[in-house]
């Protein structure tokens, strides 16, 4: 695992500090109330190597047995995109049913990255449920697609 940046640092996803917004999700102090803060905080996760909080939030039924970060990879997180944000509140506005009862979620991003100097992007469509947990409800990823 790599050296965790201090908490006044900016948040990896593009939040304000990684205190204000994913550290505690990632600490385990707080749970992410939507899929899309679950998608950020496991984006931030990734930067920061958190093998424990990628495994904690992936659904048991699709979780890899294989390790999901790898020290030795020359890799470097350069930015998050969240491509579905407006179409969500927009959905959240728009339901019947209240966001808050909402057990299934997608969620589009794309994240930028370098591997070994080369700049490349992630483009998923990822799909998260929600469940209980420990006598709380989650939210944990399941699996994504890459859109044409």
């Amino acid at each position: 695992m790599s050296k965790k940046p201090p908490t006044t640092a900016a948040c990896p996803c593009g939040g304000p500090t990684l205190a204000a917004c994913c550290g505690p999700y990632i600490a385990g102090a707080a749970i992410a109330p939507t899929a899309e803060t679950l998608m950020r905080s496991r984006y931030s996760a990734y930067t920061l190597r958190d093998e424990a909080y990628l495994r904690a939030t992936w659904h048991v039924s699709t979780r890899p047995a294989e390790p999901i970060v790898n020290s030795e990879e020359k890799l470097h997180w350069l930015g998050l995109e969240v491509k579905s944000a407006l179409r969500l509140r927009q959905r959240k506005a728009e339901a019947p049913d209240p966001v808050a009862d909402r057990t299934e979620d997608t969620v589009e991003f794309v994240a930028r990255f370098k591997v070994h100097g080369r700049a490349e992007r992630l483009h998923e469509v990822s799909r998260f449920v929600r469940e209980n947990s420990d006598g709380a409800l989650r939210w944990f990823y399941v699996d994504g697609h890459f859109p044409e």
